[in-house]
């Protein structure tokens, strides 16, 4: 088996299903199957899935494990030498798991990869190719300078094959050898973060991380998040203060990293605020 594409559903029938049908429309020459993962839906989905999508292994949660937890349901049942994280939220393009199946093959030493993620308006989904969060960089996004911020690569084209930190979790391909080594996604990530963090430790492990912008993928954001916009954006600022202390606080004073959870709780309350009045929500 060459590829075991992961999927984690919540209450996301309509999305899952356009998902589901762009990949086994896909044409390509390897071997791949589909695991879904359901966290417990309640909208049909599982019905769905079995009367239109035979062909899927579903796994049933009968709960709302999170992402990392459900993801790693499925990965424990792969039988692919790669796994890819796909989001029900996305469409892959005819010809999106050939190049990226092929790429992988051709290049050892990458243990994971991402694609062009687009937006619905056709731009970059910035957060295909980005550094890894940072106090300083954190910071001036936090407070609205992010355009003084390095944590995106804009000064380099969207067509550009580079090695980055970290590539995004709607579509992350990874080496089941990597998996191997490094271990599952952390499970105390239960919804945003955890592809960084898996990421940091590929780096750590001495795989490259690689943007590979000839294979795309069209991303709507916030499927399975529109339903719980309030308790998503905790998810994503406990995210931010997880991955702080795994891999920053201990280089800091007791004093600094207070100051630090401050700032992200500040910024998670100035969102939550600003979702109360605006009809696009959004987790920033």
């Amino acid at each position: 088996m060459d590829l075991s594409i992961i999927i984690v559903n919540y209450n996301t029938k309509d999305l899952t299903r356009k998902c589901l049908a762009s990949v086994f429309a896909s044409s390509t020459n390897f071997v791949f199957e589909v695991l879904v993962s359901d966290n417990g839906s309640s909208d049909g989905s599982i019905e769905m899935i079995r009367s239109e999508f035979p062909q899927v292994r579903l796994l049933e949660n009968n709960a709302n494990l999170g992402f990392s937890k459900g993801n790693n349901v499925a990965i424990e049942q792969a039988q692919g030498q790669l796994v890819l994280l796909l989001n029900t939220d996305t469409e892959v393009r005819s010809n999106t798991l050939e190049l990226s199946v092929r790429y992988m093959y051709a290049h050892p030493d990458v243990g994971i990869m991402g694609c062009k993620v687009l937006l619905p308006n056709g731009r970059l989904h910035e957060a295909s190719r980005r550094r890894f969060p940072n106090p300083a960089n954190a910071f001036l996004r936090l407070f609205g300078l992010a355009k003084f911020s390095n944590y995106n690569y804009r000064n380099v084209s969207v067509d550009e094959e580079m090695e980055v930190d970290s590539v995004v979790g709607a579509f992350l391909m990874i080496k089941k050898e990597v998996i191997d080594k490094i271990g599952l996604l952390d499970e105390e990530f239960f919804m945003y973060g955890e592809d960084l963090d898996w990421c940091w430790r590929a780096k750590e492990a001495g795989f490259k991380v690689m943007y590979y912008p000839a294979a795309e993928i069209t991303h709507y954001l916030y499927g399975s998040s529109k339903a719980v916009a309030f308790r998503s954006v905790r998810w994503a600022y406990d995210a931010m203060k997880i991955f702080y202390r795994k891999h920053y606080a201990a280089s800091h004073n007791f004093l600094f990293n207070q100051m630090v959870y401050l700032g992200i709780t500040l910024r998670m309350y100035l969102v939550l605020i600003l979702n109360m009045f605006r009809a696009g929500k959004s987790v920033h």
